[in-house]
C-alpha cells in the first residue's frame, strides 16, 4: 500500500483523538477526524475548539519524581502535542502545568487545522467505520456511538458511571494494626485474601461523624437529573445518613472476623482488597464516595491502620462512558476482535488530562505502524505509561474501574528505601527503559527534553 492511500478515521476531537491524530499524521498517515461539536453540542462542552478543557485548567505536576509528571517526561520525549502546547501556553502555578484554557484549546486547534494530513469533519459518528480506527469519544460520547460500541463489545463491558472506591499503596498501611483475613477464615494473618482495618466503639463513632459531616462534590447539572447516577452503588456517606448503624450493616460488618490483636470480633471493619497483580496497590471494599477530596484525606485516615495511608486515588462518582478494557483491549491499545480498531483516552478506563493524551499518542503511534507494516508497540512496564496501558488492560475484569498515572503501578525496588528516594528511583529507571526501547525499536525520542526534568529531583 502507497503512503498516498494510507489512511485512517478517528472518533473525538478531545485529548486522545487530537493527540492520536497529530502521531498519525506526523508519520504520513492521512487522517480524517471527526467531532461532532458545535453540529451536535455536549452537556459539559462550551466552545467548539478541539482538546477542550471541561473541567481543571491544570494537567498535574511537572516534577520527574511524581507521577503525572514523569508521564509528561515521556510523552515530551516521544513529541506529544498535548503536553508541547500545554507548555506553550502555561500559567504560573508552581510545579504543575496549567494552562490558559481559551489559549491552550485555541493552539491545538490551529495545529491539527494547519496539517496537511489530517481533514477534520464536523459531524457526529454515528457507527464504528470499516477499515483503521481509533475511538477516542471521552465520557460524554453520544448515544448512538455508544449503542454501537456496546453492540461490537457486548453490553455487559459497557459502563456509563464510575463509581470510584479510592486506592492505597500497600507499604503505607499499618500492618500492627490491620490484619490480613478473609470471612469466615482460619484468623491467621498470613491466609487472608482481604486487609482489614478493625474498629473499636469509640474510634466508629468518631469516623461515622466525622463522615457526616464531610462536604460532598456538588454534581454536575446533566448529573443531577440522571435518576440512575447513583443505582446499585450508594455513596458511603449516603449509607451513613441512613442511621448510625447503617455501615456497620453494609459496607463495615465485621462479621466473620476475628482481630487477632484482641481474639474478638471489631465492632466494625474495613476491608481492602488487592488491586493489581503485583499487590502494591488495595482499594477500599464498598467505599465509592463522592466527598471533596481534600475531606476524603482526613476522614479516611481516621480509620485505624490508615492513619498514614498514602492514597493514589480518592473515590469519585462522576458520569463517564468507558469500556472493560481488561476483556477487551491489548497493551497496545488495539481491540482484541479486530486488529485494526483502537480506543484510546477515558474510553479505556485512563483517568486524567495526561492519561488520556497519552493513550491517544500511544494509539496514534501503533495505527501509523500498523499501516506501514510494522508491529505495534507494547512500552516496557517500568514506563509509567507502559505500567498505565498494562494496568488497564490486566486488571481483574469484574473488578475494574478506571486509573490515572500513580507509582502503585510500579514494582517496587528489591531494597527498601524512603518515598522520595523510591520515587526518583521510578523516575529514572523509567526513563532509562523508554530510553532503550525507542532505541531498539527506532523511534524517534528527544532524551534531552525527555530527561531535563530529572533535575527537579537533586
Amino acid at each position: 500500500m502507497n503512503s498516498s492511500s494510507q489512511s485512517i478515521t478517528i472518533i473525538g476531537g478531545g485529548l486522545a483523538g487530537t493527540e492520536a491524530a497529530w502521531q498519525a499524521a506526523e508519520r504520513g498517515i492521512h487522517v480524517h477526524l471527526y467531532e461532532m461539536r458545535p453540529v451536535r453540542k455536549t452537556p459539559a462542552h462550551v466552545t467548539d475548539k478541539l482538546a477542550e478543557l471541561v473541567c481543571s485548567n491544570s494537567l498535574g505536576s511537572d516534577l520527574t519524581h511524581k507521577a503525572g509528571g514523569l508521564l509528561k517526561a515521556e510523552m515530551r520525549g516521544l513529541g506529544s502535542l498535548i503536553i508541547e502546547c500545554a507548555t506553550a501556553t502555561a500559567v504560573p502555578a508552581g510545579s504543575s502545568l496549567s494552562v490558559d484554557r481559551e489559549g491552550f484549546s485555541a493552539m491545538v486547534t490551529e495545529k491539527i487545522e494547519s496539517h496537511h494530513l489530517i481533514d477534520i469533519h464536523r459531524e457526529e459518528m454515528a457507527h464504528i467505520p470499516d477499515g483503521p480506527c481509533i475511538i477516542a469519544t471521552g465520557p460524554l460520547t453520544s448515544p448512538r456511538l455508544a449503542k454501537a460500541i456496546g453492540d461490537l463489545t457486548g453490553q455487559d463491558y459497557l459502563y456509563f458511571y464510575d463509581a470510584l472506591s479510592p486506592i492505597v499503596i500497600h507499604d503505607s498501611i499499618d500492618l500492627s494494626i490491620a490484619f490480613r483475613q478473609s470471612r469466615y477464615g482460619d484468623g491467621e494473618q498470613e491466609e487472608g485474601d482481604y486487609i482489614n482495618c478493625p474498629m473499636t466503639k469509640e474510634e466508629y463513632e468518631r469516623f461515622f461523624q466525622a463522615l457526616i459531616a464531610a462536604e460532598s462534590i456538588t454534581l454536575r447539572d446533566f448529573e443531577q437529573e440522571d435518576a440512575q447516577f447513583f443505582e446499585g452503588c450508594m455513596p458511603v456517606e449516603v449509607i451513613a445518613q441512613r442511621g448510625e448503624d447503617s455501615l456497620r450493616y453494609g459496607p463495615m460488618r465485621p462479621v466473620g472476623l476475628t482481630d487477632p490483636r484482641t481474639g474478638k470480633r471489631p465492632y466494625a471493619v474495613v476491608q481492602l482488597r488487592q488491586d493489581n497483580i503485583a499487590g502494591t496497590l488495595f482499594n477500599l471494599v464498598g467505599f465509592q464516595t463522592n466527598l471533596k477530596w481534600g475531606q476524603q484525606g482526613q476522614v479516611l485516615r481516621l480509620i485505624p491502620g490508615l492513619e498514614n495511608a498514602e492514597f493514589v486515588r480518592f473515590g469519585q462518582m462522576h458520569r463517564n462512558t468507558y469500556i472493560n478494557a481488561p476483556e477487551l483491549l491489548h497493551p497496545s491499545m488495539q481491540y482484541r476482535g479486530r486488529a485494526d480498531l483502537f480506543f484510546a483516552g477515558q474510553i479505556t478506563g485512563v483517568e486524567g488530562y495526561s492519561g488520556n493524551a497519552a493513550t491517544g499518542m500511544l494509539a496514534g503511534i501503533n495505527a501509523a505502524r500498523l499501516l506501514k507494516g510494522d508491529h505495534p508497540l507494547i512500552l516496557p512496564t517500568h514506563t509509567m505509561l507502559g505500567a498505565l496501558c498494562h494496568y488497564v488492560t490486566h486488571a481483574a475484569a469484574k473488578t475494574f474501574q478506571p486509573m490515572k498515572a500513580n507509582f502503585g503501578l510500579f514494582t517496587p525496588p528489591e531494597h527498601k528505601t524512603g518515598k522520595k528516594e523510591r520515587y526518583i528511583y521510578y523516575a529514572e529507571r523509567s526513563l532509562t527503559a523508554l530510553r532503550r526501547f525507542a532505541r531498539e525499536r527506532r523511534l524517534n525520542y528527544d532524551r534531552e527534553i525527555a530527561e531535563s526534568g530529572l533535575k527537579a529531583v537533586d
